[in-house]
């Protein structure tokens, strides 16, 4: 495969990874809805079990982006000390910015005279509606060790400045190791992903973790190093046709969303759960989610598409834009499922055309800030 078809692919992965996490993103003021809803107020059940599918569907998004990560930076050609210099930044200064930006917003709506229940309408799994400066910069001064959920997708990037952190080590690893060392570290981490399940209905205590010990034996295996590890492996050695690919990707997305979904509602069914229990079928390193993002990769990855195409060009974009759409489309994620109700869209349209929304609105201010700004966009935008 040709370097320059490379980009291409990626950058076709890159985008329904986007579109998967926009969805989840406009399925939470369903989810938050219900939460939140107080004895005898109205919930609209039908968007909800929507909101559950299209959930259950879309868990690959952050795995997908993770393969990405493990296919253009494994192995890395830098130093540890030039890739650090390279690629922390980057991410780290948006990342401050618009963390300040997110926790100051509902202050800053307060200034505005605006009622408190926007906030909830800004951010839906905002923990209170405190329209208070001191709880705004409470949650600033937190940046370095935590995150509020006014910003809840903020966690990601806390995630990925450790895998850069990590990367030039592992890397050292992957460009000396064999296909069949690889292989093994894959069959671990594959073992690693049940453990979720094993903790849950098994034993608490499993493999040596215990309440003095969180570090048991598949520790060292585990967490989305192994997604990286994955990109890295298909690009270099899997390389079947159109109906090989088909053959195995198909039965693992619908083995994969079965699970998801039915685990999901089993889960919600119960009439006490806990938010670990909540999250349980939905955990990004868990078997049925390494099923589906398997799937998908493997579906996108085979597409062709012409390097002098409109496509490709348009794919270009929105990975020289995706850090920066990343950063703020939070703030879009009300006015996309708003749209959606205004417009009467059918319940199982509603969170795609939220996540469409979601994605013109942030692509469009990122695209535009990133050509009358310049490099130093970059601060903003990565």
């Amino acid at each position: 495969m040709k370097q320059k078809d490379r980009y291409i692919w990626c950058d076709a992965i890159r985008l329904l990874a986007f579109f998967f996490l926009l969805c989840c993103h406009a399925a939470a003021p369903f989810y938050a809805a219900a939460a939140y809803a107080t004895s005898g107020a109205s919930v609209d059940t039908e968007l909800v079990q929507w909101a559950v599918k299209w959930g259950s569907l879309v868990r690959p998004c952050v795995p997908l982006f993770v393969m990405l990560t493990g296919v253009l930076s494994l192995p890395t050609k830098n130093s540890m000390e030039s890739f650090y210099k390279k690629r922390i930044p980057r991410v780290l200064f948006p990342f401050l910015i618009w963390s300040v930006i997110y926790y100051l917003t509902p202050w800053f709506t307060g200034l505005l005279g605006m009622d408190s229940s926007v906030v909830y309408k800004l951010f839906s799994w905002a923990e209170n509606d405190s329209q208070s400066f001191t709880d705004g910069f409470a949650n600033v001064i937190r940046i370095p060790y935590t995150f509020n959920f006014i910003a809840c997708h903020m966690w990601y990037i806390y995630m990925l400045i450790g895998l850069y952190l990590y990367l030039p080590i592992f890397s050292a690893w992957v460009e000396r190791a064999t296909k069949r060392q690889k292989e093994i570290i894959l069959m671990l981490w594959g073992i690693s992903t049940f453990l979720p399940y094993f903790t849950e209905y098994v034993s608490q205590h499993a493999f040596g973790t215990c309440e003095w010990n969180s570090f048991g034996l598949f520790y060292y295996f585990a967490g989305f190093s192994g997604y990286m590890l994955l990109g890295h492996y298909i690009q270099h050695y899997i390389h079947w046709n159109w109906n090989q690919t088909l053959m195995i990707s198909l039965p693992l997305l619908i083995i994969g969303f079965y699970i998801t979904y039915i685990g999901y509602s089993y889960i919600m069914d119960l009439p006490e759960k806990t938010p670990e229990q909540v999250e349980l079928f939905w955990t990004y390193n868990s078997p049925n989610v390494a099923m589906m993002t398997i799937a998908c990769f493997l579906l996108v990855y085979r597409i062709q598409i012409s390097p002098d195409s409109f496509m490709a060009t348009w794919l270009a974009n929105l990975t020289s834009c995706g850090f920066g759409i990343y950063m703020i489309h939070y703030f879009f994620v009300g006015f996309g499922c708003d749209m959606g109700a205004w417009l009467h869209i059918p319940s199982p349209l509603r969170i795609p055309f939220s996540a469409i929304i979601i994605l013109a609105c942030s692509w469009s201010i990122v695209s535009i800030a990133k050509r009358w700004v310049g490099k130093e966009s970059t601060y903003l935008f990565g």
